[in-house]
């Protein structure tokens, strides 16, 4: 299946299963979380009409080119008193214009006479230098929408509006669970034959990063009851998301498990690496099976699980921003799967890392993120390709 039918696909049964659920958390705990209404601004931004410099508040009607003394000063979280006529006000960025002022003139442009008067050295405009009351925003006006992921440039906007909490999406349960007899936890001792598990490390981590709650389901052995019977117990998770076992070989029973217990709604991608994704559900629960190589764990999650969570929670724009960048590379044999190869920037090109292996995690180490090259093209050096960023995918 092609990468774009197998997305659309998943954004369709993410869009089916949304998580509806709630909660209201404090702004400083919201970083990462999904905003569930939207926010409506209750107060105007700026709430008056303020200084944009330190200098001098005046009205121009007031002035003839004239100096003008100084009747009052003006400091940010003071209120003014309104403006004597014929004089000037001493006013400092951010603080209100008092009543009766239209316009301030920047310190620079000001001389201070040995009498205290001020004479200004530039012609004025009626507005220069003041920020209008509710040039930001106006009382309820629409300024975050909902399904908005929120960083910490929302968070400091809904912090400018007054918001202590905002409700958002409840977090999603993922179960996060590895297949295979080979399979060890780093800080154990390693036996013939066997690996230290990385995509668990990978995966969760990364879920974290997402906002998920994440389960930990251990590692599955090659065995079709205990495979069965860990799938059977994880019916209180939003999705099981599981590595290896997903192929068509003797040992991947959970490819297995799900084919005469559940139901497939995607398997096998034109996809390099990361062929053998699967998506179904077993007994109810979305199960997504991603390859067991770290690089195909890696390409298949960022590129397709990571935008069907975030579509769980109700966020409209899923898909990675993509920058077109020259190749600093030949790429002489045409594929018939969309390739994503890991590569990084220098120099004003992207180049590609050495071994491509699907299960070379240290390239994606070297890497800043994947160049994507379509099915049946071969780029060479100074083509132009499209890059993907790491920055893009993790957060």
């Amino acid at each position: 299946m092609p990468v774009e039918e197998a997305l659309e696909r998943l954004l369709a049964l993410a869009d089916a299963a949304p998580i509806t659920a709630t909660e209201k958390v404090a702004l400083a705990a919201a970083e990462g979380r999904v905003l569930a209404c939207d926010l409506v601004a209750g107060l105007d931004l700026p709430p008056w009409p303020n200084s944009a410099m330190d200098g001098y508040a005046l009205r121009l009607a007031d002035w003839q080119g004239e100096p003008l003394a100084v009747s009052q000063r003006i400091f940010a979280g003071h209120a003014p008193q309104p403006l004597q006529s014929g004089t000037c006000a001493r006013i400092f960025t951010g603080a209100p214009l008092p009543e009766g002022a239209d316009c301030v003139e920047m310190q620079e442009n000001a001389q201070v006479m040995d009498d205290g008067r001020v004479h200004f050295l530039e012609p004025l405009a009626l507005g220069q230098n003041v920020r209008p009351k509710g040039q930001e925003t106006r009382v309820g006006e629409l300024v975050i929408g909902a399904g908005t992921r929120l960083g910490p440039i929302q968070l400091g906007l809904a912090a400018t509006l007054g918001f202590a909490e905002l409700e958002v999406v409840r977090r999603p349960r993922v179960a996060v669970l590895s297949t295979g007899d080979e399979l060890v936890e780093p800080g154990l001792p390693l036996g013939p034959g066997q690996i230290y598990n990385s995509n668990r490390r990978l995966l969760v981590s990364w879920l974290q990063r997402l906002g998920c709650e994440v389960v930990d389901a251990g590692i599955l052995p090659d065995d079709l009851a205990r495979t069965r019977q860990c799938l059977g117990g994880l019916g209180d998770v939003d999705l099981i998301l599981s590595t290896g076992g997903v192929s068509v070989g003797e040992a991947d029973y959970l490819g297995l498990a799900l084919r005469e217990a559940g139901e497939l709604a995607l398997w096998k991608l034109a996809i390099k690496p990361g062929k053998p994704l699967t998506f179904g559900h077993y007994q109810g629960v979305p199960v997504i099976g991603l390859p067991g190589n770290p690089a195909s764990t890696l390409v298949t999650f960022g590129l397709l699980t990571r935008p069907y969570l975030l579509r769980r929670q109700g966020v409209a724009k899923v898909e990675p921003l993509r920058f077109s960048v020259p190749a600093g590379f030949d790429w002489p044999k045409a594929g018939t799967r969309r390739e994503y190869l890991r590569a990084r920037i220098e120099d004003g090109q992207v180049h590609i890392y050495k071994n491509q292996s699907s299960g070379v995690l240290r390239s994606a180490a070297w890497a800043d993120g994947v160049v994507e090259v379509l099915e049946g093209t071969t780029p060479q050096q100074g083509d132009v390709v499209t890059f993907i960023p790491f920055s893009e995918l993790l957060g």
